[in-house]
């Protein structure tokens, strides 16, 4: 089945998830150099970039809510893609929550908001599996005759 929101014939979702999973994963890693070089500067940066990932994690959701209402309902593709939507709002959350704890100084985030900021990037990681799932196994987005009960890609039939 092929997604419900489309730009010049490509899925919109598909087109935006990448901004937010990059900002994220960056924002981490730009604090992971914080901690191991301290300078306050590439905290200040990962501040700014949690906010843009919010931002196009939220605009993300939106079409990609759009695509899952098109998924039939009671298949293993609804199943995945609520798990995937459900998990990436939560990321978006514990983005929001490390963006807020780090509003008095940006350049010296406490350690509650560094830890919601990594916790955020490891479940980003499953989710993102979970939407590589929808497309590469179940094809959900991408192909018009699309398996919407295909086995998981970590079964043994597909190794």
């Amino acid at each position: 089945m092929e997604a419900k929101a489309r730009l010049f014939g490509h899925p919109i979702h598909q087109m935006l998830v990448i901004f937010p999973a990059g900002l994220l994963t960056t924002a981490a890693f730009f604090d992971i150099i914080r901690l191991a070089t301290h300078n306050g500067r590439w905290s200040e940066i990962a501040f700014w970039m949690i906010a843009a990932g919010i931002v196009g994690g939220l605009a993300a959701a939106l079409f990609g809510l759009i695509d899952w209402l098109g998924i039939p309902a009671g298949t293993r593709a609804k199943r995945v893609g609520a798990l995937h939507g459900i998990g990436n709002v939560v990321v978006v959350a514990l983005s929001a929550g490390s963006w807020l704890l780090r509003q008095p100084d940006p350049l010296t985030p406490s350690a509650a908001a560094l830890a919601l900021s990594f916790i955020g990037v490891a479940m980003l990681a499953l989710t993102g599996w979970l939407g590589g799932e929808l497309v590469s196994q179940l094809g959900v987005g991408v192909n018009d005759g699309a398996n919407v009960n295909a086995p998981s890609s970590l079964t043994a039939r597909n190794r």
